[in-house]
This record gives C-alpha cells, sequence and structure tokens, in this order.
C-alpha cells in the first residue's frame, strides 16, 4: 500500500515599506507599546484609509519575481471575523480579486527542477498582538496592527517536508532579493501556515485537509508535516479519516495540538471595503516595476557557474543571500582564483560567521582583505594554516592581513639554506623514522615533516619541506 502527501502553503509577508498599509504610522519593529499606532489603523469611526503606494509596489514586485500574472484593477474587501487584536472587528484584505495569480517557484529535486505553483498573492494588513499575563489578563499592541502583508498562496504541489523546506528557502532568498522583505522570522515578518492531507495512491482515498497554523520556523514546518503525515497515514490504515480541523504545532511535545474546527470561506463574510478605493495599475508601471527587478538567486546561480566555473553546488551555497554573492564577486575582482576565493567563503569565512552567528555584512573586514591573503598563501609567504590563523585575527580585529603576518612574524621560511639544518637536525633525531619510510612506511615521511614543521612553528613552506626531506633521505 502507497500514501502520498500533499501540501499547500500559506506565507504571510510582512513588506518594508516605511510606513503602514493605509495610514502614515511607522512601519518598524519593535517601540512601546501602543506608539506606532492612529485613528486609521486603530479603526476609530471617521478614520479614513488610504492604500500605501510603496506597499502595492512591492506586491507587484513580489509577484514578477514568482512568475505572476498581475491585475490591473484592484480592489480591498473586508475579511469579516473575529480577530481580538483589531479593534475594528474586520481585516482589510483581498478576496475574489488577488494582486497576483498563476505563478510558481522551481526546487531542485532528485528528478530535476520541480515548479511549485503559486495560485495567488494578495494584499492585507498585519493584526495587532494580544499580550497574555500572568494575572490573567490580556493587553493587546496595537503596533503591527496595520503593517503591510502579502500572502502568498501555493498549489497543493508539495509532497514532502524536505520539498516544503527548499520552496521556502527558495521563496525567502528571492524576497530578500528583491528587498521587499527582510523575511526575518523571529520578529514575525514571515509566517507559515500549511494544509495536509493525504491520498491512499491504490485506493484513491483521501484524508481531510488539516491546517497547521502559525508556525515560526523553517524547522517547525518540517516537523509538523512530518507529524501529520505520520497521523493521516495511521488514520487511514485504521480506516478512519481526520476531522476537518485547525491545529498548532507543540515544540515541547514535539506534536500537533487541536485548536479549532476548520471555517470555510463563508465565515468570513467578506465584502468590498467602500472605504479604501479602487486603484487601477498602468501597464507601463508594472513593465517599469519589471525591468527593476535584480538578478534574482537562480539566474545569479547559473551565471556563476558560466562566468567563474564553480561547481553547481558552489553556486548554489554562494547565491542563497544577495550579500554573500555580492562579497564573492568583489573578492574575485582582487583574485586570480574564482575556485578558491569559494572555498575560502564557503569554509572558513562561512564557518566562523555561523559560529558567531553573525551575517556577511558584519564582518569586520572587506573584500579585498580576504584576496590579499589568498596572494600571500599563493605567493608562498604563509602557509595554509597559518593563512586561516590569519583569517581568525581579521575577524576579531580587523586588521590588514600584511599588517598581521608582520605583526606576529608569520612569513614562510622558504630559503633551502635556513631549512636544510634543521632538517638535517631533524632527521638525526629520528633515525628510526627514515629506516621505516626507506622500508616503504609512507607514515613515516608525515612524521618527520610534522617534526620539520614544529621545529620551524609551522612558519617552513610545507611543500619545500616536503621536496627536501625526500631528497635529503635519498641521500642516507
Amino acid at each position: 500500500m502507497g500514501y502520498k502527501t500533499i501540501v499547500g502553503l500559506e506565507i504571510h509577508v510582512e513588506l518594508l515599506t516605511k510606513t503602514k498599509i493605509f495610514c502614515n504610522c511607522v512601519n518598524e519593529f519593535g517601540g512601546d507599546a501602543n506608539t506606532h499606532c492612529c485613528p486609521v489603523c486603530l479603526g476609530l469611526p471617521g478614520a479614513i484609509p488610504k492604500l500605501n503606494k510603496g506597499a502595492l509596489e512591492f506586491g507587484i514586485k513580489a509577484g514578477l519575481a514568482f512568475n505572476c500574472q498581475i491585475s490591473e484593477w484592484v480592489k480591498m474587501d473586508r475579511k469579516h471575523y473575529f480577530y481580538p487584536d483589531l479593534s475594528k472587528g474586520y481585516q482589510v484584505s483581498q478576496d475574489d480579486n488577488p494582486l497576483c495569480r498563476n505563478g510558481y517557484v522551481e526546487i531542485e529535486v532528485e528528478e530535476g527542477l520541480k515548479r511549485i505553483g503559486i495560485q495567488r498573492i494578495h494584499m492585507e494588513e498585519d493584526t495587532g498582538k494580544s499580550i497574555h499575563t500572568e494575572g490573567g489578563d490580556t493587553l493587546v499592541d496595537y503596533n503591527r496592527a496595520g503593517v503591510p502583508l502579502i500572502e502568498i498562496v501555493t498549489a497543493p504541489d508539495i509532497n514532502s517536508s524536505e520539498e516544503a523546506r527548499m520552496f521556502l528557502e527558495n521563496l525567502r532568498n528571492i524576497l530578500r532579493y528583491i528587498e521587499v522583505s527582510d523575511c526575518k522570522m523571529e520578529e514575525g515578518s514571515l509566517r507559515c501556515d500549511v494544509n495536509i492531507n493525504v491520498v491512499d495512491t491504490e485506493t484513491g482515498k483521501k484524508t481531510n485537509i488539516t491546517e497547521l497554523k502559525n508556525l515560526n520556523s523553517f524547522k517547525a514546518v518540517a516537523s509538523a508535516i512530518e507529524y501529520e503525515e505520520r497521523r493521516h497515514i495511521s488514520l487511514l490504515e485504521k480506516g478512519e479519516n481526520t476531522a476537518k480541523e485547525t491545529r498548532r504545532w507543540n515544540e515541547v511535545e514535539n506534536k500537533t495540538v487541536v485548536m479549532r474546527d476548520k471555517g470555510s470561506a463563508d465565515n468570513y463574510r467578506y465584502a468590498v471595503d467602500v472605504d479604501v478605493l479602487p486603484v487601477v495599475i498602468e501597464k507601463e508601471w508594472i513593465d517599469e516595476i519589471r525591468d527593476s527587478l535584480p538578478e534574482l538567486p537562480h539566474q545569479k546561480k547559473e551565471r556563476f557557474i558560466k562566468e567563474y566555473a564553480l561547481p553547481e553546488y558552489d553556486a548554489g551555497v554562494l547565491t542563497q543571500s544577495k550579500e554573500l554573492a555580492q562579497f564573492y564577486e568583489e573578492t574575485n575582482k582582487y583574485a586570480k582564483d574564482p575556485k578558491q576565493v569559494s572555498n575560502w567563503v564557503m569554509g572558513d569565512v562561512l564557518r566562523r560567521l555561523n559560529d558567531e552567528e553573525m551575517e556577511i555584512e558584519d564582518l569586520k573586514f572587506q573584500p579585498k582583505d580576504l584576496a590579499d591573503l589568498l596572494e600571500f598563501i599563493n605567493a608562498g609567504k604563509i602557509s595554509n594554516n597559518i593563512g586561516k590563523k590569519v583569517l581568525r585575527e581579521m575577524f576579531e580585529t580587523g586588521e590588514k592581513p600584511e599588517a598581521i603576518i608582520k605583526k606576529k612574524g608569520l612569513i614562510q621560511i622558504s630559503d633551502e639554506g635556513e631549512l636544510e639544518g634543521i632538517i638535517e637536525k631533524v632527521l638525526d633525531e629520528n633515525q628510526q623514522s627514515v629506516i621505516d619510510y626507506k622500508n616503504g612506511k609512507d607514515r613515516a615521511l608525515g612524521f618527520i615533516i610534522g617534526q620539520v614543521m614544529k621545529a620551524t612553528k609551522g612558519k617552513a613552506n610545507p611543500q619545500l619541506v616536503n621536496k627536501m626531506v625526500r631528497e635529503r633521505i635519498e641521500k642516507r
């Protein structure tokens, strides 16, 4: 018996406009409670909302980046649904005429590229935030109320937790590239809901769709999908079905728990918002926005493969963020070997950034400094291992590599005359290793070279040491 998992995602993305969607209140995370609000975003009687052109432009930009058709006429609707953290009692959203339709994002699976459809992208306002006190009271902070959102609704084209993760990573990278959102899940600027059910591929019997709400990390999305997948299959095997319900992910117990019965679209009681005037979007404006789109991650990846002769894996890692790609390209302006730059950026630089929980833009040194460090290595002035130590110092102090090398006396010993005496002394002190090497034990050579490097405190040119040790042993 076989089963197929069917997943659709609803992703809420806060837009990086300076002001909220219908008023001039600042759109900014944090701040003292209820200091970023006014009669419009509080929904007070007589307040007249006005659609933010910047939010509309960002919505169009996202739609174009995701290969969508853009509506040339936009209206806003009222979603009459109980929101304790929206004081006016409804949310301004879009119902039957979303801003964007029929797009897609591609992900790489074992069989090749898989297209995940995007059914719609619509605009709406965010809600406020409920704060529950230990005394049992509920307070509301309206700073977030009215922050512009786009909701991205996928087709049910996702069939595993891994595909969901890849899709979300690609989506987030594109949104960051086009600079419409910072996508910081920890601050709530990207939130994800999951719709999931399972079909028995032999009988065609399907479970009812379960909605999973407000998942705040990619890990939570994957874990919740995997849990629900097992739960749905178990029910099918018993001849049972799931209830039509909304659930949430309990991270402590690693399982989903019921929140409420799943409502239908009728519960929302959509009606046209007569306070927000409809907008006609001219084709020329759409074309201008399309022309302003930057090179997107998949486009940059293909260029890196062709222009820098990088493996596909390297190109994929380096183009995950716009800032990382820019750092790599800037370094290449001064360096001679794109693959060497890739190895260092993907290896030591990214590893240290992850360890320190830093972003590439937080680095204290510039791309040219990394290129200069690689030039010291390539010229034989320092070893690769010394280079790693210098890079560590650059991370901590921001000093230039040349200054660090001179200050710490790290210039590599490449003078044969200076190395000859050291090598002879090491050979004299390790006669048994010399004999072992001559008898075919290659490990003995590594030990001897290690002793020479130890005697020179790692400053000897390792390639030159290797050559000289072999020559001296052959003469004995």
